[in-house]
């Protein structure tokens, strides 16, 4: 077996004891964080977009190289699947790309924070059906508990985007502290196994490849 990446190290070995209490916090106390220009920019090329399709949407937040995003468009091609990743660098890596411009009738990869677009398609009363979250960085140091996801200010407006929610990593505890947020915010799911099937993702092949164990969070709409 192929050995190329290592599981995640951590001397967190449970549910960090800040997170209920910071959790609420985040869903009591509204994030005041303005998007950048350049997600602003972005966003306006989102909507433009949008005007020629009409279809569903699929958010593909931290697409990477926007693998993910072009077969979730193969898979749902009656849905329009929005990638997003503040990378140049990532997104330059797709074999068709131009960050700001549609890459087939049913995707676009955006150069854009994902926290500023949440909160630009909430301003706009964009919800997507499907939203996949596929192993963010996991911040494994216990200090960086708010650069999680669920840990975020960020995370009510995860929240409130609604639609059928995907989170997958080969990190089990960042699923579980997931699983207590999304608890406390009211929209519980269901960790499991990921079951054998097709990487939707380069990481999530060089995971497997590895030996890794992969989970995934569910929540359904």
């Amino acid at each position: 077996m192929k050995s190329n990446s290592r599981p995640v190290s951590s001397k967190q070995t449970e549910i960090h004891r800040n997170l209920a209490s910071l959790v609420r916090r985040h869903l009591t106390h509204p994030y005041r964080k303005p998007p950048t220009e350049a997600s602003v920019a972005a966003f306006t090329v989102l909507q433009d977009a949008l005007k020629n399709h009409g279809g569903p949407i699929i958010l593909d937040s931290f697409c990477g190289t926007g693998q993910s995003t072009k077969m979730l468009a193969q898979r749902h091609r009656d849905h329009f699947v929005i990638g997003v990743d503040k990378s140049a660098h990532r997104l330059n890596r797709h074999s068709t790309n131009n960050s700001l411009t549609p890459v087939s009738a049913n995707y676009l990869l955006l150069q854009a924070h994902c926290e500023d677009i949440w909160q630009l398609m909430l301003l706009n009363k964009l919800n997507p059906q499907r939203h996949y979250l596929l192993y963010p960085n996991p911040w494994p140091k216990s200090g960086h508990l708010q650069r999680r996801l669920h840990g975020n200010g960020s995370f009510a407006w995860l929240m409130q985007l609604g639609g059928r929610i995907e989170l997958r990593s080969n990190w089990k505890l960042y699923l579980e502290e997931f699983d207590l947020a999304v608890q406390i915010a009211g929209r519980p799911g269901q960790l499991s196994a990921l079951r054998e099937q097709p990487p939707l993702t380069l990481f999530e092949q060089k995971y497997r490849d590895s030996g890794h164990l992969l989970w995934a969070y569910l929540i359904e709409d």
